[in-house]
């Protein structure tokens, strides 16, 4: 992401002063000038804020949740309409640049205030905007006591983020609604410490599946994005984590495999702690959760980063049938409309949000239950898979 920092600087820049060709057309006051460019000055002392306070403190994550929010309110609308303002000014070249046309500026603009009430939407009201989402995949051999099976995948709570029981409860509901034979949640139950779970923790013990709930690490449940007293504290705050998977009924699954019982069948569920690429822990060991697994198993993986598959799982000596991630948040920005699905997360993760397949190996990426940085999301919302298990001929 680092490397591609120059250019996302140019096209902020650029897409500043195009669009501001637009605002010197239709405006006849240099009162709307002034508020334009303000919105540049708060942006930037946010972002000296953010970069002088404390690592990793509550007013630096305030201030982060602020800044992007407002980038994204600011950037948004201008990138996706200057296009317009791009298209006039080709038309301008062959006409030997004549004044700019004000019914266009007056285009420009609308669409700028349509996306803007978009980014609103989702800044205000989209980090509760849950989809449910559903896939049936089948297997020539999956148990017949599983064919119809179905798994609740959640991912992503990072329950630090969350201010509205309301919202968050409106999720757990739909979650129950579904009436999974399991509730899988694929890692990053915190932002930083054990402790921002206890307000949530009778409501997320409340979470109900027949056959039991399961759930892995993911990055940040370890701490490491913090500042600790000792390592002692940060040993202790993993430890205080774990048991609170207990407390709301889940059983974390520390690079082990468990067995589901149907009708006399199995299938294996596995779960190895977070692996990941680009500068990420690689805590987990596949190997060691498949150690005494048979080689014919049904097996589905909860492993916490989707990097983990290419990395590992597919050319792992165990035929994995199944592996559920998170970790991306589909970068809680994007565009899905009618199949078609981008975000910048893409030029980043080669598997970010859904299903993909490869080697007859499947790996579903969960857009996230919560949010973290942005308090909100927009185009990319909150997320309740169900996959349904059916035995194909």
């Amino acid at each position: 992401m680092a490397n591609r920092l120059p250019l996302i600087i140019l096209l902020w820049v650029v897409t500043d002063f195009y669009f501001y060709q637009t605002i010197k057309t239709l405006s006849g006051s240099p009162i709307y000038s002034w508020l334009y460019w303000l919105v540049d000055v708060l942006l930037i002392g946010f972002m000296l804020a953010a970069i002088f306070v404390r690592r990793g403190s509550r007013l630096q994550q305030s201030l982060i949740t602020w800044l992007m929010g407002l980038m994204l309110f600011a950037f948004v609308p201008r990138l996706f309409s200057v296009p317009v303002l791009l298209i006039e000014d080709v038309i301008r070249l062959f006409r030997g640049f004549p004044p700019r046309a004000h019914w266009v500026s007056e285009l420009t603009m609308t669409i700028a205030a349509v996306l803007s009430l978009i980014v609103l939407f989702g800044i205000t009201r989209g980090r509760h905007f849950y989809r449910i989402r559903r896939e049936t995949l089948s297997f020539p051999d999956l148990p017949e006591a599983f064919d119809g099976f179905t798994i609740t995948q959640i991912t992503d709570v990072h329950s630090g983020s969350f201010s509205n029981a309301a919202g968050v409860q409106k999720g757990l509901d739909l979650i129950n609604a579904q009436h999974s034979d399991v509730i899988l949640f694929t890692g990053d139950l915190v932002n930083n410490q054990a402790t921002e779970m206890d307000p949530w923790i009778p409501a997320f013990a409340k979470l109900q599946a027949p056959m039991g709930k399961f759930s892995v690490l993911g990055n940040h449940d370890y701490g490491d994005y913090i500042r600790w007293e000792s390592a002692e504290a940060k040993r202790a705050n993993l430890a205080q984590l774990k048991q609170v998977h207990q407390k709301i009924g889940f059983r974390l699954l520390l690079d082990e495999a468990v067995t589901l019982q149907k009708d006399g069948q199995t299938i294996i569920l596995l779960g190895v702690e977070n692996w990941g690429k680009g500068g990420f822990h690689q805590y987990g060991d596949l190997s060691k959760a498949t150690a005494s697994v048979p080689d014919n198993a049904f097996k589905i993986l909860l492993s916490h980063d989707p990097s983990h598959w290419e990395g590992v799982t597919l050319d792992h000596n165990k035929h994995i049938h199944l592996t559920l991630s998170g970790h991306t948040h589909g970068m809680q920005f994007g565009i899905e409309l009618f199949g078609f699905k981008w975000s910048p997360i893409k030029y980043v993760y080669k598997q970010w949000a859904g299903l993909y397949k490869q080697k007859n190996r499947y790996l579903y990426v969960n857009r996230g239950f919560g949010f973290l940085g942005l308090k909100g999301r927009i185009g990319i919302w909150p997320e309740i898979a169900v996959i349904t298990l059916k035995k194909s001929v």
